[in-house]
């Protein structure tokens, strides 16, 4: 049977968080992936410390703000008079070149499309409309609503109580695998979009499905 919802993560599933650094590599030299890295990493890491700390007083775009002031200092060879124009480019990241036909094919099976994000309100209804993948969802749901970060089983239940559907009926996309091991444990079908190949951990939380990119969704 169909899953009653097909839920996906954002950022690094449906949007490349590396676009914005690759739009001005140019102007950043050679350190500019591991820059990219970074500053992903601790975006990530400082919802995960507020998260744990009970904390939402710093909402995704602030903290996204956070990470790249520190990987400025990290980094220090790189000019960071860049910092508003790496600003406007992660405002409007590209989506990943499969993100567009595989939600239009679910769309037409007749899917409930939901993106769950910890990135705000803002971040995600501008990101969403920039890169043309708005149209395909029926909510954008933000932590915001939540007041806490993934991977808080809080947040997995905002799409439950917004649905009025069981976890089970529940297929919940992400290419980031501790996201996947959060929904897992709260009881999502889940999907792991390993776009890079990586090697598996959480082996206690493992995905209910391996794939390489959204192309390869089934609406079954």
């Amino acid at each position: 049977m169909m899953p009653a919802v097909y839920v996906f993560d954002a950022y690094g599933t449906l949007f490349d968080t590396n676009a914005a650094v690759q739009r001005h590599q140019a102007a950043m030299g050679p350190d500019g992936p591991a820059f990219s890295a970074l500053w992903r990493r601790k975006q990530l890491e400082y919802s995960w410390i507020r998260g744990l700390a009970g904390r939402h007083d710093r909402d995704f775009w602030q903290l996204t703000e956070d990470a790249l002031d520190f990987s400025f200092q990290f980094y220090p060879k790189i000019d960071p008079a860049l910092r508003e124009a790496l600003l406007d480019a992660y405002r409007d990241l590209d989506a990943y070149t499969d993100a567009v036909p595989a939600l239009r094919a679910l769309k037409e099976a007749g899917a409930k499309l939901v993106i769950l994000s910890n990135g705000s309100a803002a971040m995600l209804e501008r990101a969403a409309s920039s890169s043309g993948i708005a149209e395909f969802f029926d909510a954008i749901i933000s932590v915001d609503e939540a007041k806490t970060y993934k991977p808080s089983p809080a947040v997995y239940e905002l799409v439950t109580t917004l649905f009025r559907v069981y976890p089970e009926a529940v297929s919940f996309q992400s290419s980031n695998r501790w996201d996947v091991a959060g929904a897992k444990s709260f009881g999502f079908r889940t999907v792991w979009i390993n776009r890079f190949n990586e090697p598996d951990e959480y082996w206690d939380l493992s995905p209910d499905l391996v794939l390489p990119d959204l192309i390869s969704l089934r609406a079954d």
